[in-house]
C-alpha cells in the first residue's frame, strides 16, 4: 500500500525549511528568470513554496497541491517536477536531470522515463498531449511557460494543515537473514512482505510500498537517507537467524528523528511450518508496533505547541488523555475529539474515539445512561464506518456501542467484520469476547481475551482485557480462573475501579469472604461512594439479569453498601 502523502519525515521539513536559497540543492535554488527585488531579498530566505499555473510545490511539507488540493506524489517524481519548475520555459537535459535527481547513481534511461511518467500524471498531462511537460527528442525535456512564483518562507512557523491529517508513514526494510543457510533467506523475505501487509491493515498509518522500501532497504545508504527518500517517519528492521530447528526473529522499530529505537523485541520459535510461523510473527510484531506507534504520537503531539495542532496531533492528545481512564480524562478525551473533527470533518478515527468514549462515560463514570446519549454515540459510530469501512478501528467503535444499547448480535457482526479487516486487532478481540460473555457465550469467548493479550501484553488497555476475562470464567464456574484474572487487572497501573469490583465479587463466590473484604477500602479508595445501586445503574447493558444479580450478591457479601 503506497503511502497517501509522500513527503520526508518530519525531522527533515524544519531542515529543508532552514536551507539558504544560494543551496546547491536543487530544490533550494531561485528560478534563473527571477531578478530584480524578488530574486534579491528570496536569496536570503529560506524558500517555502514555489507556484507554477494552478500548482504549489511546498518544500516544507514536500507536497505538491493543485488549487490547495493535495496531489499524491512520491519524493523523487517531487525533485523532478521541482527541477523543471525552476527552469521553466528552458530545456533541462536528460544529463541535468539524472546529475540533480539520482545523484551520485547511475539509472537507466526507462528509471527517468518512469518518473516523467509520474510527474505528467501528477500534473494531469500525458506523453501524448505534452500540454505540461514537452519532450525535446534528443535533449530532454521542458515545463512549458507558466507564471513562477517564489514565495520565502516567513520568520514564524507555518501553522499546519488541518484540511487532512498527518499520520505517520512507516517503512518496513528487508528482514537480514546473516549466514549461508537459505532457509533464512525465505523466512527473512517472506516475513517482510507479510509484516507490510498486516500493517497495512492498520489504516490509520501509511505504509511505504513494498517495491520502494525494498529497493531502497538493499542500497546500502544510511538509515536515515532511506527514510528521507521513502518520505517514512519511522522504520522496522530485522534480522532472522536459524539453529537447527530453531529461529530467532529479532525486530526494531526505529524513529527517523534522530535514529531513535522506540521499540524492539525478539521471538524465538521451533521451525516447523514456514508459513505457520510467518503468520504468527507478522501478527504479533504489527500489533506490538501499532501499539507502540501510537505512543510515540501521543508523545509527539503532547511536545508541540497549541498553534501547531492539526486534527491528527488533537486525535492523539485525546487518545491519551481516553487511556487515563478517569472521568476527567473522558471529558478531555471527548473535548479533543470534537476539536480535531472540526478541523478535519472527513477524518473516520475521530468520530470512532468520541462513540467509544460516550459508551465508556456511561459504564465507568457517571455521564448519562438516557437514549439519547447512546443514540448519539450511535450516529458518530456510523459516521466513522461510513468515512472508511475498511478500517478495524470504526467497526470496533460501532460494535461497543451496540453492545451498550443491548443489540448483541449486531455488536458481534461488527466486530467480527473488525477482525476480518485487520486480524491484528486487539482490541477488536476483546470486544467480541466481551460481546460473546454478553450475549451467553463464555466458553466461546475465552479464545478471544487470549488472542488479545498475546497481540498486545502491553497494550493500556490490558487490564479490560483481563477484567473481561475473569467475567468469562467466573460465568463458567472456574472461579481460582476469575479471580486471578480479576487479581491480574487490578495491577495494571491505570486499571479501572470495575476490575477491583470483579474481583471483591469473585472472592466472595469462591469462598474467600475474608479476601473479598479486605479489598473493599481499596474499592473505595478509587471510586469514593461506590455502591451496590451505582453498579447496577452503570451495568444497563447486561442482557441476563441473573448475572448482573449474582455479580452484585457478591459485592453484597463482602460488605459494599
Amino acid at each position: 500500500m503506497r503511502c497517501g502523502r509522500k513527503r520526508p519525515g518530519r525531522r527533515r521539513r524544519d531542515e529543508m525549511a532552514s536551507r539558504e536559497a544560494t543551496d546547491t540543492d536543487m530544490i533550494g535554488r531561485i528560478p534563473d528568470d527571477l531578478e530584480g527585488a524578488q530574486a534579491s531579498n528570496a536569496r536570503n530566505k529560506p524558500i517555502e513554496s514555489l507556484r507554477f499555473g494552478p500548482f504549489e510545490l511546498d518544500f516544507n511539507r514536500y507536497e505538491l497541491r493543485r488549487e490547495g488540493a493535495l496531489v499524491a506524489l512520491e519524493p523523487r517524481t517531487f525533485d523532478l517536477v521541482a527541477l523543471l519548475a525552476r527552469n521553466r520555459g528552458r530545456t533541462v537535459t536528460r544529463d541535468e536531470i539524472f546529475r540533480e535527481v539520482w545523484p551520485g547513481r547511475f539509472v537507466s534511461d526507462a528509471a527517468l522515463s518512469s518518473q516523467i511518467r509520474s510527474a505528467r500524471k501528477a500534473l494531469g498531462d500525458d506523453g501524448t498531449r505534452q500540454a505540461v511537460i514537452a519532450t525535446v527528442h534528443g535533449r530532454g525535456f521542458r515545463l512549458r511557460n507558466a507564471t513562477v512564483t517564489l514565495n520565502p518562507a516567513p520568520n514564524t512557523p507555518i501553522a499546519p494543515d488541518h484540511r487532512e491529517n498527518t499520520a505517520p508513514c512507516i517503512a518496513v526494510l528487508p528482514c537480514a537473514a546473516p549466514g549461508d543457510d537459505g532457509r533464512g533467506a525465505v523466512i527473512a523475505g517472506g516475513l517482510t512482505e507479510d509484516l507490510i501487509n498486516a500493517l497495512a491493515r492498520n489504516r490509520w498509518m501509511r505504509v511505504v510500498a513494498r517495491n520502494a522500501a525494498f529497493a531502497l532497504g538493499r542500497s546500502g545508504e544510511p538509515l536515515d537517507e532511506v527514510l528521507h527518500r521513502l518520505g517514512a517517519d519511522y522504520a522496522v528492521t530485522g534480522s532472522v537467524r536459524l539453529a537447527g530447528d530453531r529461529v530467532r526473529v529479532s525486530i526494531r522499530l526505529t524513529e527517523a528523528p534522530g535514529l531513535r529505537c522506540i521499540w524492539s523485541d525478539r521471538f524465538d520459535r521451533n521451525l516447523c511450518d514456514i508459513f505457520d510461523l510467518q503468520d504468527e510473527l507478522s501478527g504479533l510484531v504489527a500489533a506490538r508496533i501499532a501499539s507502540q506507534l501510537g505512543i510515540s504520537e501521543q508523545k509527539r503531539a503532547a511536545r508541540l505547541r497549541p498553534a501547531n495542532l492539526g486534527a491528527w496531533e488533537l486525535y492523539q492528545l485525546g487518545t491519551a488523555e481516553f487511556y487515563r481512564f478517569t472521568g476527567e480524562g473522558n471529558r478531555r478525551c471527548q473535548d479533543l475529539m470534537r476539536q480535531s473533527l472540526a478541523r478535519a470533518p472527513g477524518f473516520a478515527e475521530p468520530y470512532a474515539r468520541l462513540a467509544y468514549a460516550m459508551v465508556l462515560e456511561s459504564v465507568y463514570f457517571e455521564g448519562p445512561t438516557d437514549g439519547a446519549h447512546l443514540d448519539e454515540a450511535l450516529r458518530l459510530a456510523e459516521r466513522s464506518v461510513a468515512l472508511d469501512e475498511q478500517e478495524a478501528n470504526t467497526l470496533f467503535a460501532l460494535g461497543r456501542v451496540q453492545l451498550a444499547r443491548g443489540e448483541y448480535g449486531l455488536a458481534i457482526d461488527a466486530l467480527e467484520t473488525a477482525l476480518d479487516l485487520n486480524p491484528c486487532h486487539a482490541l477488536s478481540h476483546c470486544g467480541l469476547g466481551d460481546s460473546l460473555v454478553s450475549d451467553g457465550r463464555p466458553e466461546a469467548a475465552i479464545p478471544s481475551f487470549e488472542r488479545a493479550l498475546a497481540l498486545s501484553p502491553h497494550d493500556p488497555f490490558r487490564w479490560a482485557f483481563m477484567a473481561y476475562r475473569s467475567l468469562a470464567h467466573m460465568f463458567l464456574g472456574d472461579h481460582a480462573a476469575a479471580v486471578h484474572w480479576a487479581r491480574s487487572a487490578t495491577l495494571v497501573p491505570n486499571a479501572h475501579y470495575w476490575a477491583r469490583a470483579k474481583l471483591v465479587s469473585w472472592l466472595t463466590h469462591s469462598g474467600d469472604i475474608a479476601m473479598a473484604r479486605a479489598n473493599v477500602p481499596a474499592l473505595m479508595r478509587t471510586c469514593p461512594g461506590f455502591t451496590r445501586d451505582f453498579a447496577r445503574s452503570r451495568l444497563f447493558f447486561v442482557r441476563d439479569p441473573t448475572h448482573l444479580e449474582f455479580f452484585l450478591d457478591g459485592l453484597r457479601r463482602a460488605g459494599v453498601p
